[in-house]
């Protein structure tokens, strides 16, 4: 069971102070237990297993306390035991496997009558603008994928998706390749290679490769892919058409990565109500469908984005989608 971030801390914790509370009630029964002049039971040992059994409400009775301090002292490791030990039990156990029995099977395969759609071969934020472009082109997709976390995430958004290897016979089966649009391979530079070799074997279906590193292009070309597009490259020449004219509009300067989609340079200007906010807090893909692929900051260009990046003044956000959805982001930079 693989734990969020934020929920891996908070176990952490948990699990510390359980600890630190059972170390704070063996140095009291040993405290108890010289006060009682039971010195035979006074060690780490017997403290640790006089705790853990009235902790975990065993309690055996082989040892136990004459005064009544002592008996409250019981009664309270006793009762404050159930939510210690259960807690523990409960959020690392019980949960997990509750969670991994209860999950429904992700689909594997697309209704037979699927056809004339368009077959995504991985996923990542440049498929998260694809999807907003197919729906509002009421296009039939499916996105195929060995990452089940994510493909839980898009069952829930009623997208489109298959389990499995998208290099495999079968897998592309599945997804109905004979009858598909065409397919987009959108992995490493070598699972790619891999997709295209195994649809071009089992299908004519026509093939649209993105190459991570551009001498890779011609590569994916030789395995069969009709047409190979190369972020990267993309980016240099939206960027060498920007440097020969600086002086180009906002949303006449994009350059068209596929049909509808586009990727565009936004300087965010004095009154932008994005300044000062970082980028989980601009909420930039919720409020207008774009997404940010790359910043220029105080003249260096970046494109590992972190949501903790503060917005200011001087940046530059590099954004990817439709043009309708670059409007709608225009409208934030200004």
């Amino acid at each position: 069971m693989r734990y969020p971030k934020f929920l891996t801390s908070s176990i952490a914790a948990y699990i510390g102070m359980s600890i630190a509370v059972v170390v704070v009630y063996m140095l009291i029964f040993m405290h108890l237990m010289v006060y009682e002049g039971q010195y035979e039971y006074a060690t780490l040992i017997n403290a640790l297993y006089w705790v853990i059994a009235s902790v975990t409400t065993v309690g055996y009775g082989d040892i136990v306390f004459m005064s009544e301090i002592g008996k409250i002292f019981s009664i309270i490791v006793q009762v404050s035991g159930i939510p210690l030990f259960f807690g523990i039990l409960i959020t690392l156990v019980i949960t997990p496997w509750f969670e991994k029995t209860m999950k429904l099977p992700l689909a594997v395969k697309v209704p037979k009558k699927f056809s004339d759609h368009i077959i995504v071969c991985g996923y990542n934020p440049l498929v998260e603008t694809l999807v907003e472009e197919f729906r509002e082109q009421n296009t039939s997709f499916v996105i195929v994928s060995e990452d089940e976390e994510a493909l839980r995430k898009l069952t829930k958004e009623n997208i489109s998706c298959i389990y499995g290897d998208p290099a495999d016979e079968i897998t592309l089966e599945n997804a109905n390749v004979n009858s598909a649009r065409f397919l987009i391979a959108n992995q490493s530079d070598n699972e790619n290679a891999n997709i295209v070799l195994t649809a071009r074997k089992v299908s004519q279906v026509r093939i649209i490769a993105v190459a991570e590193d551009a001498s890779k292009i011609k590569y994916l070309k030789y395995a069969g892919a009709d047409r190979v597009i190369s972020p990267k490259l993309v980016l240099g020449r939206f960027f060498a058409k920007k440097a020969v004219d600086p002086y180009l509009g906002v949303l006449f300067g994009t350059t068209e990565f596929f049909d509808g989609c586009r990727i565009i340079e936004f300087p965010i200007y004095s009154k932008s109500e994005l300044i000062g906010k970082t980028l989980a807090q601009a909420n930039v893909q919720e409020k207008t469908g774009a997404t940010i692929v790359g910043l220029r900051k105080g003249g260096q260009l970046t494109f590992n984005i972190n949501p903790a990046d503060i917005i200011k003044e001087n940046t530059v956000i590099i954004a990817v989608g439709t043009m309708e959805q670059l409007q709608r982001l225009g409208k934030l930079t200004d």
